[in-house]
């Protein structure tokens, strides 16, 4: 067994923004784990059988298969309970934990050559992680995922041509049908099989390219790998055995005509429920059909968009960069790059404030998010400050516009405000609260210069 000076050492040297790619990993291995284990006793069935499980207000209710063996599974199988919310709970985490590392790789520069691949592996991993999540909220067939096959048929039948033809194999000749179930089960399945591969496959990809400067080596990476497992593991199994999530014996089994007051999707989920509700009910007709772009737009063009711009993003600005003199993020011109690629130096990171437009973006983003995000309780919104529901959706509706511009000024503006302050200190040394007293009899703070106080801060932080 290791010593504490061993595991001390091994966060030591490991740098914590590799916590939020190695929860993503851990989470998902908790997905694979408690899967598995529920699919020893789930049956993905849409026959109606008569309940007859320990849960006396449903019982005698005709109810699909699939809600009765999650009902069989959460009140009647040892631990099932708890392996079922472990694996809701680790769901919410493992979308989280790729986000954070997504928002980490933006900020930082860590999505340019040689780790582009990388970047395009964590924005594939966030989409398919999303529609692994919804997936696998339409399974238990309850009251809340009646809201959710809602959902899905509305964004399936506003999309131009195939729309039909997709409406027609997840939900056969009428909704719900009896092949919803089914088909998202094994798209579920397949789902967290491509997960997996690409998971794979950043893994290796790490392992050739290494990481950027500041973050953890291999080997002390290794090292601190287990307790970064041991936290998220013991993490999860708190929240499955002590936070209750998604009770479906409450909800009732899915009725196509109802849905539960107040019903929510996952958080990750929630910027398109607000663009939902603060889309204006628009409608373009060409020729004989028309197109719903209430769902359509807040659907599936701005998560088009979003994505689209995640995945190009690496390429447009090397395309920019190239445009404006061959200069790089930090501003050196093409002779200085070509010699950093030479060189270790190609692996530093970048500090927001010496990008400020890149960091903008990403505030411009957050705030874009954030505000779809609380639109989706523009109800409880209205309801909380006792406001009408149509001035809470139309004050959404200007700020979503806004709220970025505004963002993005001000995360700049911050940005060289910084940028400035560096300067000022370079050129006048570090502020050292030692006064003294000039020949003169005059008065003065005694200026220490930048590499010396740097220098004295790690002499104290290494006695510490």
């Amino acid at each position: 067994m290791r010593s504490l000076q061993t595991v001390r050492r091994s966060f030591q040297f490991s740098h914590w923004s590799f916590m939020f790619a190695e929860i993503a990993v851990w989470s998902f291995v908790v997905l694979l784990v408690t899967g598995a284990v529920l699919m020893l006793f789930y049956d993905p069935g849409m026959s109606q059988v008569p309940y007859d499980g320990s849960y006396g207000p449903l019982r005698g209710l005709l109810v699909s298969e699939a809600f009765d063996s999650t009902m069989h599974l959460s009140l009647e199988v040892r631990g099932g309970l708890l392996i079922r919310q472990m694996h809701h709970w680790a769901a919410l985490v493992f979308v989280a934990a790729v986000v954070l590392q997504l928002l980490r790789m933006f900020l930082t520069g860590a999505f340019r050559r040689p780790r582009t691949q990388q970047w395009l592996i964590w924005v594939a991993l966030l989409a398919l992680g999303m529609f692994a999540g919804e997936s696998g909220n339409i399974l238990p067939d309850d009251m809340l995922s009646s809201g959710s096959m809602w959902l899905v048929m509305s964004v399936v039948q506003s999309i131009p041509v195939v729309g039909t033809w997709v409406m027609s194999l997840l939900f056969g000749s009428s909704f719900p049908g009896d092949t919803v179930i089914p088909v998202m089960y094994v798209g579920h399945l397949l789902l967290a099989a491509v997960m997996a591969v690409l998971l794979i496959a950043r893994e290796l990809l790490v392992r050739r390219h290494g990481h950027s400067r500041f973050v953890a080596s291999l080997p002390a990476r290794r090292s601190a790998r287990p307790l970064m497992a041991a936290a998220t593991f013991g993490m999860l199994i708190i929240l499955g055995f002590g936070f209750q999530i998604a009770p479906i014996w409450l909800y009732g089994p899915a009725k196509p005509t109802q849905i539960s007051a107040g019903s929510v999707p996952d958080w990750y989920m929630g910027f398109l429920d607000g663009a939902l509700r603060i889309m204006p009910a628009w409608e373009l007709n060409l020729g004989a059909y028309t197109l719903s772009l209430a769902v359509l737009v807040p659907t599936v063009v701005v998560p088009g968009v979003f994505f689209t711009a995640l995945a190009t993003y690496p390429l447009a600005e090397r395309l920019l960069l190239a445009r404006r003199g061959r200069r790089d993020a930090l501003g050196r011109p093409a002779s200085a790059r070509r010699t950093a690629r030479e060189t270790p130096a190609r692996n530093l990171l970048d500090r927001s404030r010496d990008t400020p437009v890149k960091t903008a973006i990403a505030a411009a983003g957050i705030t874009f998010y954030g505000l779809l995000w609380a639109a989706a309780a523009n109800d409880q919104l209205a309801h909380q400050f006792q406001l009408t529901l149509d001035a809470v959706t139309i004050f959404f509706r200007y700020a979503v516009v806004i709220g970025p511009v505004v963002a993005f000024t001000v995360t700049r503006w911050i940005c060289l405000a910084l940028q400035q302050s560096e300067r000022d200190v370079a050129e006048h040394g570090v502020e050292t609260g030692i006064i003294v007293r000039s020949a003169e009899g005059g008065f003065h703070e005694r200026m220490a210069p930048v590499r010396e106080e740097r220098d004295r801060h790690r002499e104290l932080s290494r006695s510490a």
